[in-house]
């Protein structure tokens, strides 16, 4: 029995196209860094000033997304740092997907403290400054609007060429969420200040809480997908095995398929096949089942004694 591998170099050919693409998304992310630390900072001295604890909470809010464009530039820093690392053996194509995974972490936090301190106004209304909070809570808006729009030319490329990059995606989200809740802060003041409904508050903070939880519900599953190493969206290994059997009269022992960065995967196949088997082949129908396959590792064990390629 003898043992043939094939191997495409996932270093040599894609390895660094994350790298290569995300300089220009690190510079609007940390743009956008700095604009929510700016508001983050006027907001929690305003709040604390007015006694707005939906403007306090808001800055506080948007100093957690702070925290996560934190870690969004890290991980691009990280990435491009270790661009040459043969330790990593399939690339660091996965440190967006971890970037993303930690972000969606923070998203739901977010929005439990949001509920939580929500529900407690519910019960336990408290007066307000509503001048100075809805004055703030404006200019938090405008900046979230242009962070939104310095994030969206990215995230439609990005969403457009299929090359899905979670550690933007993340930041767009926490962007979105911050406009969100200014957007609803504003309503509740106003509802508050001429209406008197000082429930409102409340109510649109629980609201904007579900909301929240519902992204960082969606963002936690398309990461943890790639990072668990699961099957690639799509794909049916079943039906791989059956194509490939069928077709090339191979016995498919082993079939492993992963995702190893934004759009790259990767492929280990064992089989056992007759003296006619071409490795070859074997590789090419696989590329035609399997989409964006940056690795191929084949494995193929001699059914008959005559050794597959020997003479």
């Amino acid at each position: 029995m003898s043992l043939n591998t094939v191997k495409n170099s996932f270093h040599s050919n894609h390895a660094h196209d994350f790298v290569g693409n995300s300089a220009h998304k690190e510079r609007k992310v940390l743009a956008v860094f700095w604009l929510t630390l700016i508001t983050m900072v006027a907001e929690i001295i305003v709040g604390t000033w007015s006694g707005s604890m939906g403007l306090l909470a808001d800055g506080w809010h948007m100093g957690t997304h702070a925290a996560a464009f934190a870690l969004a530039i890290f991980t691009y820093s990280y990435a491009r740092k270790h661009r040459n690392d043969d330790s990593f053996s399939f690339g660091t194509g996965k440190v967006n997907y971890l970037g993303g995974f930690a972000s969606a972490i923070a998203l739901a936090m977010v929005a439990l403290y949001m509920a939580v301190e929500s529900i407690e106004r519910l019960i336990n209304p408290q007066s307000i400054h509503y001048l100075s909070a809805i004055t703030v809570a404006i200019v938090g808006l405008v900046v979230n609007i242009i962070s939104v729009l310095i994030l969206h030319e990215g995230h439609e490329h990005d969403h457009e060429s299929h090359h899905h990059d979670h550690n933007l995606k993340a930041a767009y989200y926490h962007v979105l969420a911050d406009a969100l809740t200014s957007i609803l802060a504003i309503f509740a003041l106003l509802a508050g200040r001429y209406l008197n409904w000082l429930w409102m508050d409340a109510v649109i903070g629980i609201v904007g809480s579900i909301i929240i939880a519902r992204w960082a519900y969606v963002l936690l599953g398309d990461t943890g997908r790639v990072l668990l190493d699961r099957n690639v969206t799509g794909v049916n290994p079943t039906e791989i095995k059956r194509q490939l059997e069928c077709d090339n009269g191979l016995v498919v022992n082993d079939l492993h398929i992963w995702t190893i960065a934004e759009h790259h995967n990767a492929v280990i196949l064992s089989v056992s096949a007759g003296k006619g088997s071409s490795v070859a082949k074997i590789k090419e129908n696989v590329r035609a089942l399997i989409p964006n396959l940056s690795h191929i590792t084949i494995e193929v064990e001699a059914r008959v004694p005559a050794v597959l390629g020997d003479t």
